[in-house]
């Protein structure tokens, strides 16, 4: 079982700078990631239902428990140091209206923020908190 697994889109830059923010704020080093792209990514994500062609989500794997949309963005923010916790509060807004401005900001994330053509390789110090 994972703990802390955030699956995310390897070619969305976007997602790729979130993650680069997450690795450098988790200082205690309790997250890990994954490509969706992956082996391991495409497998969790179909097990959930989700398509792994058609990437429109982030997933947070913890323990049992599967999140995504913007409950996946706010678990992981409410585990941050350094005030980030804070936006969790978030949750206060209704589900719905949360995750449709999230499905709305990842229709357009190519449009405003690019693709790569392929996944991020992590560096030599990164490796370990990267699952393939």
């Amino acid at each position: 079982m994972y703990q802390n697994l955030i699956l995310f889109d390897g070619v969305c830059n976007f997602c790729n700078t979130a993650v680069q923010m997450v690795i450098e704020i988790d200082r205690h080093k309790i997250f890990q990631f994954a490509a969706i792209q992956s082996e391991l990514g495409q497998r969790l994500y179909r097990q959930h239902g989700l398509d792994p062609i058609d990437i429109q989500t982030l997933m947070l794997v913890d323990g049992d428990r599967v999140l995504t949309k913007s409950d996946a963005v706010l678990a992981v923010l409410s585990k941050l140091d350094g005030g980030w916790q804070y936006l969790a509060n978030f949750t206060a807004m209704p589900q719905p209206l949360r995750d449709w401005a999230y499905t709305e900001f990842a229709r357009q994330r190519f449009v405003l923020f690019g693709r790569r053509d392929t996944c991020m390789v992590p560096t030599p110090e990164l490796q370990e908190r990267f699952i393939s």
